[in-house]
Formats: C-alpha cells, sequence, structure tokens
C-alpha cells in the first residue's frame, strides 16, 4: 500500500532539485502534491497514484504565500504534511558580506520557512507532519557560507521549539539535512570543487536528490511516527566523523 495514500502535501520550492525530488516521490507514494516555485509552469498531472500539481509561488512574498494556502484550504481543506525547500545559498565572507545578501537569505531561507510553517499548520489536522529542509552546513563552517549556514542553524532550532509547540496537537516537526548533492547547484562547479568536496565525504560521492527525499518521505510518514524534534543527516557521514 501506499505510504501517503489519500494525504494532502504541500512542498515549498518543489520545482527541481531536492524540492522536486521530494514532490515526485510523495506523489509516486499517493499523495495529492502542491508543489510552490516562482518559475513554476502551473498545470496539474498524474504521478504514480498520488497528483502533483504545479504552483507559481514567491514563497518570500507573504501575501502571495497566504494567498496559495487559503487556495489550498478552498480546494482540499487541510494540509497533512508540509515540506519547506525554498531556500538560496550564495558565497559571501564576512568582508565581503552585504545588507543585501543578508536580507535576501534570511528573507528566503528563515522568514519565508517561518511563515509558511505558520499558514500550514494552521490548517493542519492532529497526526499531521512538518519536514523542513536543513543542511550540514548549519554545523560545519564553510568559508564564505556564513550566512546560509547560519540560516540553516535557524531552521534546526525552529525545527526542536515547534515540534514542542505542536506536540500536543500531535503535529510532527523534523529536519532533513543534507550535504553535498548533485543538483544544479553543483552541477556549475568546477571538477577540481566537486573533487575537493567529493573528498571530504567518507563514501566518497556525491548523494542525489532522491536519496535526500526517501530521507523525508520517512520523516512525513507513520512510518516515523515516535520521531520529532530530530534532525536526519543525509551526507554521506560529511558532518558525522
Amino acid at each position: 500500500m501506499s505510504r501517503l495514500s489519500d494525504k494532502i502535501a504541500v512542498v515549498v520550492g518543489g520545482h527541481d532539485g531536492i524540492g522536486g525530488a521530494i514532490a515526485e516521490r510523495f506523489a509516486a507514494e499517493g499523495a495529492t502534491v502542491y508543489a510552490t516555485s516562482r518559475r513554476a509552469e502551473e498545470r496539474d498531472t498524474a504521478h504514480g497514484p498520488g497528483t502533483l500539481r504545479a504552483r507559481r509561488v514567491d514563497a518570500s512574498d507573504p501575501v502571495a504565500l497566504g494567498a496559495f494556502f487559503e487556495a489550498v484550504r478552498s480546494e482540499g481543506g487541510l494540509v497533512d504534511i508540509l515540506v519547506v525547500n525554498a531556500g538560496i545559498a550564495e558565497y559571501a565572507t564576512l568582508e565581503g558580506v552585504s545588507e543585501d545578501h543578508f536580507d535576501r537569505t534570511f528573507g528566503l531561507n528563515v522568514r519565508a520557512l517561518l511563515f509558511a510553517t505558520k499558514a500550514a499548520t494552521a490548517i493542519m489536522p492532529e497526526g499531521g507532519s512538518v519536514v523542513l529542509v536543513g543542511s550540514i552546513a548549519g554545523e560545519i563552517g564553510t568559508k564564505g557560507y556564513g550566512v546560509y549556514g547560519a540560516t540553516k542553524a535557524a531552521v534546526r532550532a525552529f525545527a526542536r521549539t515547534w515540534a514542542n509547540e505542536l506536540a500536543p496537537r500531535n503535529i510532527r516537526v523534523n529536519v532533513v539535512a543534507p550535504g553535498p548533492t548533485d543538483t544544479a547547484m553543483f552541477a556549475a562547479v568546477s571538477d577540481e570543487m566537486r573533487e575537493a568536496v567529493t573528498g571530504l565525504i567518507p563514501l566518497g560521492r556525491m548523494g542525489r536528490p532522491d536519496e535526500v527525499a526517501s530521507a523525508a518521505l520517512f520523516l512525513a510518514s507513520e512510518e516515523s511516527s515516535f520521531i520529532t524534534a530530530a534532525e536526519l543527516p543525509v551526507d554521506g557521514g560529511m558532518a558525522q566523523v
């Protein structure tokens, strides 16, 4: 039996890469999935036993985000599962960081995540699940990515607090924390950079988006029914040993 049959899921930032893999996997497991992106071509497609509904939404715009969740409520009545994946990672050292870089990164990675979670949990029934996409960057000090790492540390802190606040409603909140993953972002880097990063991973390779999707599915489904406030690294051991 499909693990997410009859569930309504929202994947904020679900157009491609990790978010796209999560949206497709959830639909393949029977869910009706609303996948948002600023670049999405709005359409509904059957995807295995489920349905993937692509919606064009700028997650950094609170008005657009609110209107989207109201539309989901009108169509489906509730949100059983929320995944927040929308985020950006831009290089800036302490010497080079600008106010615009800080505001843009925290605006999408933290502020949008907070208000997406607030809107979704307002229409989430008891027993729902929230999966926040963090990063091992919140634990390690990668040169040039201090602001990004700080946003992911904030995601981890939010998960702990919200898990505590939402426990009386039996809503679980967890984090899936990818390490280097072979997405379009890494496709653009040099071979030398890829080799350097891969050399830091005990398993000797980058992760795949579908591997992160599998971890997100576990946290979203009843298979993890006694897990909340946790962080599940999907990093080949990079930040673990």
